[in-house]
């Protein structure tokens, strides 16, 4: 349904949901396929949030995938392993939760949503020295999608992230940019026809350059964008939330601006908030995150200013986890809305991250959300890992992609492109490296005479980079004996500058295991639900496997709607309904 559509609709249905990334759509779907009527407000321009710039995985434990691709797993050692990672911070009620529906809501994604899956058999659980891990199956990636099934629709989806698409312009699986990254047996004619897919496909070219074969977030989005569609579920984009409208204690709806007007969206049964985190909303991120922090510094959407979060605590909703993100660093490339996140450069041999004083202070091929609280640990002690740098040389640059800049192989540096121009910064020697880059230069000189010592026993004593399964996934396997580990020497030498940046905030909103938003004295708020990173992550400070985001949150939204399923309609119990400012 198309903006201009929605102002002709009621403003008054049983879920309002706020929010149009993966979480939110399927609440939705979910919702009406109970019989409720729904709509999904969207603040921006475009549909998807956060999920369509994602990689749209999600982690699924004892999904139904698993025995068929030759794998096992059980309720028992999938707690335990979460339970392990999440230590102090973890709700082991909303962990139970998540545990016991998000098997039975990815079923109803794909047979009822129409949204498919595979599992990842070799993409291993994050924490492998945990108990409970698993080396792969958890993990699952979205089928591709063909967006011209989107009609209309398709050039309001939010674009995916250019890092994640080939040559800027084609779209691949996370298993195709694996196959494609490692050089794995048939890349080379996996590249041919996936570029000469993309040319080849006249129709399309003649009305866009965006590939129609959607995959990672942007599949994930666009498909659950088609079952809204299939289910008629109104979508306003252009809509952002301004407060809740509260009677009695209860939330009966929100208040929203519409064409420059405030307008009143009643909700009979509740409201779903399922708006993102506040990690471009420079205020609060000087207010809750470690310091220096920068809304510049994200890889998300320009939307995500924590309208929800905001909304509920002036309703009396509490709050946790705020002083935490989805870390991952990031590259600013000049032009682009949001910078982009470097997730598995750092995993390749022939690079290490070191801080101002030239020193490595993390595995540089851990967990991109282990990565960012690294930085900051190592900052407090040292003052100078906020920036970092990505060091590497001749080699690894002709080898390896690194952010936007692809490998010298097909993008020498004399042809990377102006808006590039500025990533890499480069010199004839190590100490003329560390000049530029204002990093100590005998630090940076020990740096990389110890890493290739490593390189050449295979084992990184320091931080044991590639000593387990998750790290050497994305690796060279051609490098022995660490695939993770080689020297660097050969010049000229490269620098990338490394912000501390994030996917997402995981403080949000305190919710229980139907995800209803919790006062500070741990009462229900009526009527009021929250996913996603509106809400305090359930994985706590901690990240256990890929899609640990995407994965909660369509399932908090699943088991939300079926709730308000059940819930009574209420009307409203004045005439004119009071918002929370006026109630104060």
């Amino acid at each position: 349904m198309t903006q201009n559509t929605a102002r002709m609709q009621p403003k008054e249905f049983d879920v309002v949901v706020v929010g149009s990334g993966a979480g939110g759509m399927l609440a939705a779907c979910r919702a009406a396929d109970r019989g409720l009527s729904v709509v999904v407000l969207e603040k921006s321009s475009q549909y998807g949030g956060t999920s369509a710039v994602s990689g749209g995985g999600i982690w699924i434990p004892l999904n139904h995938h698993i025995a068929p691709a030759g794998g096992q797993d059980d309720y028992a050692r999938a707690l335990e392993y979460v339970l392990a990672c999440t230590g102090e911070h973890g709700d082991p009620q909303r962990i139970r939760a998540y545990l016991e529906h998000a098997p039975r809501m990815l079923q109803y994604l794909e047979q009822q949503a129409g949204v498919h899956y595979y599992t990842l058999p070799r993409y291993a659980d994050y924490f492998q020295k945990e108990p409970g891990a698993m080396p792969g199956y958890r993990a699952l990636d979205p089928m591709p999608f063909d967006g011209a099934r989107l009609r209309e629709e398709f050039d309001r989806l939010r674009p995916p992230s250019p890092g994640t698409l080939v040559g800027g312009r084609v779209a691949v699986t996370s298993g195709e940019a694996h196959a494609l990254l490692c050089r794995s047996p048939g890349w080379f004619g996996l590249a041919v026809r996936q570029f000469a897919r993309y040319w080849l496909d006249f129709g399309w070219r003649r009305k866009t350059r965006r590939d129609r074969r959607l995959t990672l977030g942007n599949s994930l989005a666009g498909g659950l964008r088609r079952a809204m569609m299939d289910r008629a579920i109104p979508l306003w984009l252009d809509t952002a939330l301004q407060d809740l409208i509260v009677e009695d204690g209860t939330v009966r709806g929100v208040r929203a601006m519409q064409d420059g007007k405030v307008v009143e969206i009643r909700a009979l049964r509740g409201v779903i908030l399922a708006a993102g985190g506040f990690e471009r909303n420079q205020a609060m991120r000087e207010q809750y995150l470690p310091q220096p922090t920068r809304a510049a510094w994200s890889a998300t959407p320009p939307s995500n200013t924590g309208d929800g979060i905001r909304a509920a605590q002036a309703a009396g909703a509490g709050v946790a986890l705020m002083s935490h993100v989805w870390g991952a660093p990031t590259v600013h490339v000049q032009g682009e809305e949001k910078q982009r996140a470097l997730f598995i450069e750092r995993a390749m041999p022939g690079c290490l991250v070191v801080n101002g004083q030239g020193r490595r202070f993390v595995n540089e091929a851990a967990p991109y959300s282990e990565f960012v609280p690294a930085m900051y640990r190592d900052h407090e002690q040292t003052g100078c890992s906020v920036p970092a740098w990505m060091v590497f040389d001749a080699t690894f640059r002709h080898k390896y992609p690194c952010g936007p800049i692809l490998p010298g192989s097909v993008m020498p540096d004399r042809g990377i492109p102006a808006n590039l121009s500025g990533i890499l910064v480069r010199a004839d020697s190590l100490a003329e490296l560390a000049r530029q880059i204002g990093v100590d230069a005998d630090g940076l000189a020990g740096s990389v005479a110890r890493m290739n010592r490593y390189a050449a026993t295979g084992v990184d004593e320091e931080f044991g980079k590639g000593d387990n399964l998750f790290d050497t996934y994305y690796s060279d396997p051609a490098v022995q004996p660490n695939p993770c580990l080689a020297p660097i020497g050969k010049a000229p030498f490269y620098a990338v500058r490394l912000d501390a940046g994030d996917i997402g905030t995981k403080g949000g909103l305190v919710t229980d295991a139907g995800a209803r938003v919790l006062r500070e004295d741990g009462s229900a708020i009526a009527g009021l639900f929250a996913i996603g990173n509106t809400s305090a992550s359930m994985m706590g400070t901690s990240y256990p496997g890929a899609g640990s985001t995407l994965g909660p949150a369509m399932t908090f939204g699943f088991i939300a709607a079926e709730l308000l399923s059940q819930r009574t309609p209420q009307p409203a119990a004045v005439p004119h309904a009071q918002t929370v400012q006026e109630a104060s």
